[in-house]
């Protein structure tokens, strides 16, 4: 073999290490990036979405429905889409009244109504909404509710009937009418014998009047009406009322009223269903109550003022100021119907005490500090309808 050929073997495996050389470290390098992408850059992982069916107690063509998408509207965007909140309207999985039921038990995950609904499962449930709440209005009933042991006294309440639920009361509600009727109320006497709907420990005060009455929940009321089952009825604001189709039955609407004078209304979720949840998400959805209280707050003052107006310019009706001696009686006999309840339930009457002694200081403020909005009203709109009629 010549000096030629030793020498072109030797270039030859000089060369062939050299490129298995730059193999191995091409290779080592590749595993020394993928293993600091693994550690710098981790791979994304998608979140795990949770789904929750939920049912309202309206109609779908209700605001107050429209108000429920509105809440799951909020925490779904807040989750970012990892919680999705669905909600039917009253009905499509159990009747308005079987809400609490379904919630408990797990066929629904929660639900929107108000905790009135559930009156005939515990009475002292209509101290979050019916009765004149010691003068409070539907804020201070919430406040109460967040800083006076109202939340406290709501678990307590729901834990003595195996209600599996978690609740959070929200969306303070102005006051509601009277009623919608025949031909102005202008005594107590004109509610003798007269058939009429409303929820709660208000069937007592309205019975009390002299009432025949039938509780019925919002999307039954109308055609009850209608079919001449009611003589009149009362459900809650301008904008229900007109969505349900009380102008078509009725052009007398009576206005202010101590039978729901603070009611609010409840989110509720299956105790299980919401305890699983991570701690964030709870988090999230406590503040998309809060978020969700003041908005639909606006949104009532926005739609329930232009409804208010329409009906009387588009559809006829009369609005009276209920006389101040019906308000006094309804008073009289709200006390008489609380005082059998206080009797019969000792956490009616713990629950009531509660509210009194946070009423007592919180109306009081609010009479001498808030000055009355009539007088500017009339200043700047005179000549305008500033007030419904007396009746």
């Amino acid at each position: 073999m010549n000096k030629k050929t030793i020498k072109s073997k030797s270039a030859g495996s000089k060369n062939s290490a050299r490129a298995m050389s730059r193999r191995k470290f091409l290779t080592a390098t590749a595993a020394s990036v993928g293993g600091a992408a693994a550690i710098g850059f981790p791979a994304i992982v998608k979140a795990q979405v949770t789904s929750m069916r939920w049912q309202s107690t309206w109609p779908a063509k209700d605001i107050f429905h429209e108000y429920a998408l509105d809440f799951a509207k909020k925490v779904n965007d807040m989750t970012g889409g990892e919680l999705k909140i669905e909600v039917l309207p009253a009905g499509a999985v159990v009747p308005a009244f079987g809400l609490l039921d379904a919630v408990s038990k797990g066929t629904l995950d929660g639900g929107h109504g108000v905790l009135v609904y559930h009156y005939g499962k515990q009475n002292a449930l209509a101290l979050w909404g019916s009765g004149p709440a010691f003068g409070m209005d539907a804020n201070m009933l919430l406040a109460w509710h967040k800083y006076g042991g109202g939340k406290e006294l709501l678990e307590k309440l729901y834990k003595s009937i195996g209600a599996n639920v978690v609740s959070f009361p929200y969306g303070p509600m102005p006051t509601q009418p009277l009623g919608w009727f025949k031909k102005p109320i202008t005594k107590v006497g004109d509610f003798k014998g007269l058939k009429f709907r409303t929820v709660g420990i208000s069937i007592d005060v309205f019975t009390a009047l002299g009432a025949a009455v039938n509780a019925l929940p919002g999307g039954e009321i109308v055609p009850a009406m209608d079919r001449g089952l009611l003589d009149a009825a009362e459900f809650n604001n301008a904008s229900s009322d007109r969505l349900l189709g009380f102008p078509d039955v009725s052009k007398v609407c009576m206005l202010q009223s101590y039978h729901q004078n603070a009611e609010q209304f409840e989110i509720m979720f299956n105790k299980d269903k919401f305890n699983a949840l991570p701690d964030k998400m709870k988090a999230i959805i406590e503040n998309a109550v809060e978020a969700a209280s003041a908005d639909m707050s606006w949104k009532a003052v926005h739609r329930y003022s232009q409804d208010y107006a329409d009906m009387q310019t588009k559809q006829g009706v009369k609005f009276y100021k209920t006389p101040d001696a019906i308000l006094q009686q309804q008073l009289t006999g709200y006390d008489a119907a609380a005082a059998k309840r206080t009797a019969d339930n000792p956490l009616f009457k713990e629950i009531a005490d509660s509210q009194k002694a946070f009423a007592e200081r919180a109306v009081r403020w609010d009479l001498d500090t808030n000055v009355n909005r009539r007088m500017a009203y009339n200043h700047y709109f005179a000549g305008k309808k500033a007030a419904p009629k007396k009746g």
